[in-house]
């Protein structure tokens, strides 16, 4: 490693289509892990690059606050609306009182009473695309089955699956901002009028759950219900959509991983992991400081934000063996790639189990897949992985 300083820009979007920044993280984790990034476009924040100091400030939510927003955003876009309001962004006790409304729609045991038709849903979605012989993996395979999932568990009609298949592809794709903020606020209006709905008419869904809550002795807000359903849509399925796709392109990239899923399908498990590792989708998870507290040799003042870098402390070499080797085998595997502590991602077993669920559908049909075009990588510092993966596939 050069012991001269690289350009450090970790909020350049092209660094992750485009460049390296694997390196700069290798770097910063060696010799800056609690390094100041000046303020530009965005604010200036610390970037924490290693693991064991990333997963220490998860632990600590008394100090580092999710309520004043997640990401990194311009600060002429003021506050996140949903601070202090969603369940991504609050904190204790609100956090934890949100949290108890859907918890248990995610344990094991309600995603294993759901997994016959996850299932089925996976096996739908890959038959599709056997059909058409070539198609881009992103769109046609790995956004609809969390999607297809998630609207099921809130109770969306299945009519509108597709509707809202194709207004989250608007809203996630990295072309026109424009366009991207009117599909978001056409979701909006979606769940504005489903929460309406089940309010008046409550069933055994995510969204009546919520538009029926009481909290504090008072029901949620219409707002807060519509901002919480929206968090529960991008959370159940963004991330899960990139990280099959990462994860496709990863195992196309290494054969010998994927014939060795193939010949041996006891080891999906241990591979998800991998993937879930490997790809690490979500970039970047920002906190606010409320209180002083120094890390390191570095004083953080209250207010101050502070940049936790997933992929980083997923690749640090004093806690994974190899950690730039993708190894389906790969055990232990406690990567950070769904949080911790608190915070620790609520749908964490759904995607495991959807990961689990795609992967197995294609070793089961023997499916043989290839690249069918250049995969083209996100513009994004929020998540990363391929926009687009397009193969062709034929079953054996």
């Amino acid at each position: 490693m050069p012991d001269s300083a690289p350009h450090i820009d970790l909020v350049d979007p092209e660094l992750y289509s485009r460049g390296d920044p694997f390196s700069q993280w290798a770097w910063l984790r060696a010799n800056d892990p609690v390094h100041w990034h000046r303020p530009g476009d965005l604010p200036g924040f610390w970037s924490l690059t290693r693991y064991e100091d990333i997963r220490t400030a998860y632990r600590d939510a008394e100090t580092f606050s999710s309520a004043q927003g997640i990401l990194l955003r311009p600060a002429e876009h003021g506050a996140d609306p949903g601070g202090g309001r969603t369940l991504a962004l609050t904190d204790a006790p609100r956090h934890k009182q949100l949290r108890g409304l859907v918890d248990g729609w995610f344990a094991v045991r309600s995603v294993r009473a759901l997994e016959a038709e996850m299932a089925s849903i996976a096996e739908g979605v890959v038959e599709a695309a056997l059909e058409r012989g070539s198609c881009d993996f992103v769109a046609d395979v790995a956004a609809r089955i969390p999607l297809y999932v998630i609207c099921r568990m809130m109770g969306v009609p299945e009519s509108d699956w597709e509707r809202l298949y194709d207004l989250t592809s608007q809203a996630f794709a990295a072309g026109d901002p424009l366009a991207r903020r009117f599909a978001h606020l056409d979701i909006l209006g979606y769940f504005e009028t489903l929460q309406a709905d089940k309010a008046r008419n409550p069933g055994d869904d995510l969204v009546s759950v919520l538009a029926t809550a009481v909290v504090d002795g008072e029901r949620l807000s219409p707002d807060d219900v519509i901002l919480n359903c929206d968090n529960l849509l991008v959370g159940g399925t963004e991330n899960t959509r990139i990280a099959a796709a990462g994860g496709m392109l990863a195992l196309l990239e290494h054969p010998d991983q994927w014939s060795a899923v193939r010949g041996d399908p006891a080891l999906l498990p241990s591979a998800v992991e991998e993937v879930l590792r490997w790809t690490s989708t979500a970039t970047h998870i920002m906190r606010t400081a409320v209180k002083p507290a120094r890390i390191h040799d570095r004083q953080i003042e209250a207010g101050d934000k502070v940049v936790f870098w997933l992929p980083s402390a997923n690749r640090d070499e004093t806690v994974f063996d190899a950690p730039d080797v993708f190894d389906v085998r790969r055990s232990p595997n406690r990567h950070l790639s769904l949080g911790f502590g608190e915070h620790f991602c609520l749908g964490s077993m759904l995607a495991r189990v959807e990961l689990r669920l795609l992967y197995g559908e294609l070793v089961k049909r023997g499916v043989r897949i290839e690249l069918d075009g250049e995969p083209k990588l996100l513009d994004s510092i929020v998540v990363n992985g391929p926009e687009l993966l397009p193969v062709r596939l034929k079953a054996s």
